[in-house]
């Protein structure tokens, strides 16, 4: 069984495309990506040095293009703070005392929660907002407006 190089091209892109579903890089599609297109210079019966720049040039290109894009978007935030992920996150709690460590017990959707407090300064009784929790602990802020 004799392989042309495009077959080699075709396996290689494979090999990425699993390493991607494997670990959830996303750079390894765009490694891929520049692998398929040397696949295809190949069928275009481009020698291989020309097939080697194409694909360097188009996965190197998409990584880049990819980080570029990645890098302008505001950054995600913590899954405990990401109100996607928690409900609680930007609701409001009422605190009537804080104890000199900084916790506080709230009254939340018909329980005792323990509070924490995670803004700046000392905290004060009144209107708070939740900006994460911690296993059964609410991280509390100060109401801005």
């Amino acid at each position: 069984m004799d392989w042309s190089i495009s077959t080699w091209w075709w396996v290689a892109a494979g090999v990425l495309v699993a390493a991607e579903l494997a670990s959830g890089t996303f750079y390894l599609l765009m490694l891929a990506l520049g692998v398929a297109s040397g696949a295809l210079a190949a069928h275009a019966g481009l020698p291989f040095s020309a097939q080697l720049l194409v694909a360097a040039a188009i996965g190197g290109g998409a990584i880049a293009a990819w980080h570029l894009k990645r890098t302008r978007q505001p950054p995600t935030p913590r899954a405990q703070a990401n109100r996607d992920v928690v409900l609680d996150v930007g609701e409001r709690v009422r605190v009537s005392h804080w104890s000199a460590d900084g916790s506080a017990t709230v009254h939340y959707r018909g329980a005792a929660w323990q509070a924490r407090w995670q803004g700046q300064g000392t905290p004060t009784p009144g209107e708070h907002v939740i900006r994460g929790v911690e296993g059964n602990r609410l991280l509390l802020d100060r109401v801005t407006s």
